[in-house]
C-alpha cells in the first residue's frame, strides 16, 4: 500500500499565515474589547473634579523621579499639587501629540498597502483607538486646566518626518512607534502597580490607555519581527545601528519634560540633570524603559556587535525581558 508523499512545507507561507494570523487575533481583541474616553471615563463624577481631594495631585514617590527627589519633597503641599497638575496635564499633551504623530505616519503606511494585506485591518483600528486616547488626553488636559505646552519646540519638528519615514522606511517607522510607546506604558504601568493613590482622572485614563496600548505595542514587535529578518545583510545591519539611536532620541524626547517647565516653578537646573542626566539611578531608569526592546532585537538578529556597542556608549543597554512588560523586579532576579 503506498503512502501519498506530502508536499514540503513552505517556510516563508508559513511565517505568512501565522503572521496573519497574529493580526487578525489583535484586531479582534479591537473589536470585542476597546473603550471610548466619554462612555468609560466617568468625568462628570464629582470625585473626578480637578480641586476634589487635591492632595492626589502631588506627584507620586515610587513612579516618578521628581515626586521622590528632595527639592519637591521640602515644597509646601501646594505647590506640590500645583506641580503635579501641570507635569501630569504635560504628560497627557505629550501623549496625544505623540499619538498624533503615529497616526500620520500609520495613514500613510497604510495608504500603500495592497489589497488582502492584513495590516491594513488592524492599523485602522489602531487608528481609531489613538484618535480616541487624543481626546481623552485632551480632555484631561482641558480639566485640569493648565495652559501646557507638551513637546519642546524642537521634538515638535517630529510631526513633519513622520508620514514620509513610514512611507519610505517603514521598519524604522515601528522602531520609533516603539520608542515613544515603551516609556510612556513603562511609567504608566510603574504608577498603576504601584497602588499609591493618584487622581481619578489620572487614574482612568492611564487605565484605559494601559490596556489599549498593549496591543499596539504588540503589533510594533510583531511588525519588526516579520518584515526585518527579510531585509538583506546592509539594510540589517544599518537598522541595528538605527534602533538604539531612535530608542535613545524619541525615548528622551518623550520622557523628558521640556524646558518650558522647569521655567515655570523655577525648578534648579541642578535637579533637572540629577532627575534625568546626572545619577546612576536616573540613567538606569531610561535604560530599564527598553528592555523588552533590547530582547526583540536580540530576536529579530539586529543585536551584532557594533550595535551592542551603540547601546551602550548610549547607557542604553543592559537587562533583556523573558515576556514583554516583566516587571522589574523579576527581570533582574532572573
Amino acid at each position: 500500500m503506498s503512502t501519498a508523499v506530502q508536499p514540503p512545507v513552505d517556510p516563508d507561507l508559513e511565517k505568512a499565515q501565522e503572521y496573519a494570523a497574529t493580526l487578525l487575533l489583535l484586531s479582534e481583541g479591537s473589536v470585542n474589547k476597546h473603550f471610548d474616553p466619554y462612555e468609560d471615563i466617568d468625568w462628570d463624577n464629582p470625585d473626578f473634579a480637578v480641586d476634589a481631594g487635591e492632595q492626589r495631585w502631588i506627584l507620586p514617590v515610587s513612579a516618578d523621579p521628581l515626586g521622590r527627589h528632595p527639592w519637591y519633597l521640602a515644597q509646601s503641599d501646594e505647590r506640590k499639587i500645583h506641580i503635579g497638575k501641570y507635569r501630569q496635564a504635560n504628560v497627557a499633551k505629550v501623549g496625544l501629540q505623540f499619538e498624533s504623530i503615529l497616526i500620520s505616519g500609520m495613514a500613510t503606511h497604510n495608504f500603500g498597502l495592497p489589497n488582502g494585506s492584513p495590516e491594513f485591518r488592524y492599523c485602522s483600528h489602531e487608528m481609531i483607538e489613538e484618535h480616541n486616547h487624543t481626546l481623552m488626553f485632551q480632555e484631561m488636559v482641558n480639566r485640569i486646566g493648565e495652559d501646557v505646552p507638551g513637546m519642546g519646540p524642537l521634538v515638535r519638528q517630529f510631526k513633519y518626518l513622520a508620514a514620509p519615514v513610514a512611507g519610505l522606511f517603514p521598519n524604522l517607522f515601528f522602531m520609533a512607534v516603539l520608542a515613544g510607546e515603551e516609556p510612556i506604558d513603562h511609567i504608566q504601568k510603574a504608577i498603576l502597580r504601584s497602588g499609591e493613590e493618584v487622581h481619578p482622572i489620572m487614574r482612568g485614563v492611564m487605565a484605559i490607555h494601559v490596556a489599549e496600548e498593549a496591543r499596539h505595542i504588540s503589533f510594533a514587535h510583531e511588525f519588526l519581527k516579520n518584515h526585518v529578518p527579510q531585509q538583506n545583510p546592509a539594510n540589517k545591519f544599518v537598522l541595528s545601528i538605527a534602533m538604539p539611536i531612535v530608542m535613545f532620541i524619541l525615548g528622551r524626547s518623550i520622557f523628558t519634560p521640556p524646558r518650558s517647565f522647569w521655567r515655570e516653578f523655577d525648578i534648579p537646573d541642578y535637579v533637572r540633570k540629577e532627575l534625568f542626566y546626572g545619577t546612576k539611578e536616573a540613567k538606569q531608569g531610561f535604560s530599564d524603559f527598553f528592555g523588552d526592546v533590547r530582547t526583540l532585537a536580540n530576536d529579530i538578529g539586529l543585536m551584532n556587535p557594533v550595535a551592542k556597542a551603540v547601546w551602550k556608549l548610549l547607557k542604553i543597554d543592559g537587562h533583556t525581558t523573558r515576556y514583554r512588560s516583566e516587571p522589574m523586579r523579576a527581570a533582574k532576579a532572573g
